[in-house]
């Protein structure tokens, strides 16, 4: 194994490759193993358990080589993290196709693909990770930002969260979003980890305020801030199923509970309780069995602690890590009557064709990113809440590698964003392309019957046929790598899902890719759920698309 050297993606104009599409490819890989993005990038984690950017240092090498040696007309090709060859295609097509963790159903269990994974055969992707388009905290930040946001309209029947308290655990690299996004709604967060090091780490990145001596100082914290409708977010060491229970048990009763631990991961992202970090790596070691049912244990405890605040009133719900199906197959039968976030706050704005969509910075200049949050916010000023969004990404969001920026755009509005970037860089506005991509957690873009896609209205929770389209159709509309992965979010054997990247490089060639990807990725969405029977997607349908459809009207009588 070779020696492990801080990777961290190259700035500037100059050209490390063949081409922008290929030096972006090569320079958001590196990215994602950027020592301030990955969560630990000696081991090529980036992030979410075991969530890799490449199999091994000898693939990443390999991939890198080949990257910068791929001509303007070659596709290389990634099979779960390791490039097996590069084809003459077109210039059309994209420069890289990925594929991570794809097992025959049958066979697509934790247990069958770990034992393939500690084989070398395969690689956990995660989402972002796999097919090199995370950024870090931002990305989930401002989807739980947009969750809270659409939850505090719709349980509180308020604008935001003012006056109003959090209960949650997980700090790590998708939970460490939540406490900055609660106190961007104006609320107080108290956050629960069993990890010293990551509530350092959000305190130093400005994402947490304070962390409290002991639950004691803690709630009396939050009494504090909420009695003076002020924001606060609070971290609090200790395990999650301990803190939770002794809540529940003492009957105090949060506005909002929820957790963002990697439970979907049971061998390394859910630590049981009575244990360190360290301790609980040595008891996995020695007794990996009684490792695996101390874990069941703890996180049947906690949500057990959950459904008791929900009976006391509180507003509970699973932000998409697996906690329920774990406690369920740990003996919860119950585990369900917690609510999955996307069905109660979220599949609003998917059947618009809105979700996460983001852009990277490839110059490595912060001015670009400001350039373009003032941009966006001038075209694009009829939606409040999206400039309001980009400010206080502004104001509160900081950069972790090349600087980038996130927001829920709808259908239109990601095509026009698109293409106001590809303007300005070819006006000399910025100083390097733009990459624009997206999280596969998208309208059309995942089946995941415990995430994205439960509880669909008609019935079609886990028809897979989705994601593969999309990224068959991105492929087909020109996007500059796509992406098709297995498990990320909620585990293997309970999702599907795909993504892309595009770049900007201010060419006629790359606006007319825009106009094909950033209609054709989320107007799949808006079809996927018109056809599953959602209102809001059909009424988007009839009043005029970019592309042809079925008829969407009233069922003949």
């Amino acid at each position: 194994m070779r020696e492990y050297k801080e990777i961290r993606a190259p700035r500037g104009k100059k050209l490390n490759a063949r081409g922008w599409q290929q030096e972006a490819a090569l320079r958001l890989l590196m990215n994602n193993l950027d020592p301030e993005v990955a969560k630990d990038p000696e081991n090529l984690i980036v992030y979410g358990g075991k969530g890799k950017a490449a199999r091994t240092w000898k693939d990443f090498d390999e991939i890198v080589a080949m990257l910068k040696e791929l001509y303007n007309d070659e596709t290389l090709l990634i099979q779960s993290g390791k490039p097996v060859g590069a084809f003459k295609t077109t210039k059309e097509a994209p420069r890289v196709i990925i594929v991570n963790a794809q097992i025959v159903p049958k066979w697509a269990t934790d247990d069958i693909f770990w034992d393939l994974e500690k084989r070398g055969l395969t690689m956990f992707g995660q989402m972002t990770a796999g097919s090199w388009i995370y950024i870090g905290s931002q990305g989930v930040l401002q989807g739980t930002y947009e969750t809270l946001h659409a939850m505090a309209k719709k349980d509180f029947n308020q604008p935001d969260l003012t006056g109003k308290w959090v209960l949650t655990a997980g700090l790590g690299e998708m939970g460490g979003a939540q406490p900055l996004a609660i106190t961007m709604n104006n609320g107080v967060g108290l956050v629960v980890d069993v990890d010293q090091e990551k509530i350092d780490r959000r305190l130093k990145g400005k994402y947490l305020d304070v962390q409290a001596k002991d639950l004691d100082d803690a709630l009396r914290i939050k009494d504090e801030y909420v009695q003076k409708k002020k924001p606060i977010s609070i971290g609090l060491l200790g395990n999650a199923a301990t803190i939770f229970d002794e809540l529940a048990r003492k009957k105090i009763v949060p506005d909002v509970v929820t957790d963002q631990t990697a439970a979907h991961d049971l061998n390394l992202g859910y630590i049981p309780e009575g244990y360190t970090v360290e301790s609980a790596a040595k008891f996995r070691e020695e007794d990996f069995e009684a490792y695996r049912k101390k874990v069941y244990e703890s996180i049947v405890k906690e949500v057990r602690a959950i459904l008791k605040m929900k009976e006391y009133g509180s507003k509970v719900f699973d932000y998409g890590n697996n906690l329920r199906t774990r406690a369920k197959e740990g003996g919860e039968s119950r585990a369900f009557e917690i609510q999955g976030y996307v069905p109660a706050y979220i599949r609003d704005l998917f059947a618009v064709g809105s979700g996460p969509f983001r852009w990277v910075a490839l110059s490595g200049d912060p001015e670009d990113i400001y350039k373009l949050d003032e941009a966006i916010s001038y075209h694009l000023g009829y939606n409040d809440h999206l400039v309001k969004w980009l400010k206080l990404a502004r104001e509160k969001v900081k950069f972790q590698g090349l600087p980038a920026r996130i927001c829920y755009a709808a259908y239109g509005e990601r095509e026009k964003i698109g293409l106001i970037m590809n303007d300005m860089v070819k006006d000399g506005d910025l100083s390097a392309p733009i990459a624009i991509g997206r999280d596969h957690h998208d309208t059309g873009s995942v089946a995941s019957p415990y995430r994205e896609t439960e509880n669909m209205k008609d019935g079609s929770d886990a028809i897979a046929d989705w994601p593969i389209l999309n990224a068959l159709l991105n492929t087909a509309s020109g996007a500059t790598w796509v992406s098709v992965h297995h498990g990320g979010g909620t585990g293997i054997g309970n999702a599907i899902h795909s993504g892309f990247v595009l770049v900007a490089d201010g060419t006629k060639e790359a606006e007319d890719k825009i106009k094909r990807v950033l209609n054709a990725d989320p107007g799949i969405g808006v079809i996927r759920h018109a056809d599953a029977g959602y209102e809001s997607s059909k009424e988007l349908l009839r009043k005029g698309v970019k592309f042809k459809i079925p008829y969407y009207g009233e069922e003949e009588k």
